[in-house]
């Protein structure tokens, strides 16, 4: 038996949550305050996720980087990955809101797409 202690993150309560695992199946969940919790912890002992948000570079904008986030959470062992790649990206102005930037990542079936609109350059910059 496995006990892992987690901190429940879908409402602001926090709930302290305890796992109990049998090699890859879990048994038990303790603590908490509703049933979110255990289906909270459920998924962050088989198949965690998180929301990849971050910047890519824009050519010929207003500014020099772009947000973008994930469009739904990614696999945690592909937020790594899936920031080296975006590190290599870059758009060309304009670029609207939401504007898919890297459809399917990685296989992953989930899109990462841009949080903010960045118009093309009006001139020079001081």
């Amino acid at each position: 038996m496995e006990e892992r202690d987690l901190i429940c993150v879908t409402c602001p309560v926090g709930c302290n949550l305890t796992a109990v695992l049998e090699g890859d199946e879990l048994i038990e969940v303790r603590g908490g305050g509703c049933r979110r919790g255990e289906a909270f912890a459920r998924e962050e002992v088989t198949d965690p996720r998180r929301m990849l948000a971050t910047t890519v570079r824009v050519a010929g904008g207003d500014g020099p980087l772009v947000p973008v986030r994930s469009a739904e959470p990614l696999p945690k062992a592909l937020l790594l990955p899936a920031a080296g790649l975006l590190r290599r990206v870059v758009l060309k102005a304009p670029v609207p809101l939401h504007q898919v930037v890297v459809p399917d990542l990685l296989g992953s079936g989930i899109d990462i797409i841009t949080s903010r609109a960045m118009p093309a350059a009006q001139g020079p910059r001081d």
